[in-house]
Order: structure tokens, then C-alpha cells, then sequence
């Protein structure tokens, strides 16, 4: 099984509106967009502790603010890289 392939298969488009009831059981984590949300995806399938935690301290990855749900919600047709990694759901501003 490739993973990596398996991942850039289910890296889709998705409105905010679709996003929102992942985003209301806290499931919702966002990427920096200097990230390769692939990559970000196999680091936490793979259990990589060390590497996520970086990116948490370095707030590459984190929970949207709810500033951010906020604006988003004014603008639910804005559009995001999204990418399914159970329980997540991991996206990046496109």
C-alpha cells in the first residue's frame, strides 16, 4: 500500500459550508500553506509525534482561531485544499 499516493488521491476542494460540521466537532486543523498538506497527512497516519509537535510549536498546523471561524462563516463559499486523515479533517487556504 502506498500511502502517499493513497493521500493525493483524496486531497479535494471543499467549501467552508461543507467543512463546517467537521469544524464544530473540533476535527477541523489547518495547514500553513508552506506545507505540503500530503505530507502533513502521512506525519500524522504514521503517528510522527516528533515532527507534528514541531509543527504545532512553529503554528504551522493548528485549530482554526474563531476569528478565523468567524470570517469563514461571512464567506462560507471560500474554497480549501482538504484532506481526510481520521479524525481529522486537514485543510489549506487555497
Amino acid at each position: 500500500m502506498d500511502l502517499r499516493a493513497d493521500l493525493e488521491k483524496m486531497v479535494d476542494e471543499a467549501e467552508w459550508d461543507w467543512l463546517i460540521p467537521h469544524a464544530q466537532r473540533d476535527a477541523v486543523v489547518l495547514v500553513d500553506p508552506a506545507l505540503d498538506l500530503v505530507d502533513v497527512g502521512i506525519a500524522i497516519a504514521n503517528d510522527q509525534v516528533a515532527i507534528v509537535q514541531e509543527w504545532i510549536v512553529a503554528q504551522k498546523i493548528q485549530k482554526p482561531s474563531q476569528q478565523q471561524l468567524s470570517d469563514w462563516g461571512q464567506e462560507r463559499s471560500r474554497r480549501f485544499n482538504a484532506l481526510i486523515v481520521q479524525p481529522y479533517v486537514l485543510i489549506q487556504s487555497r
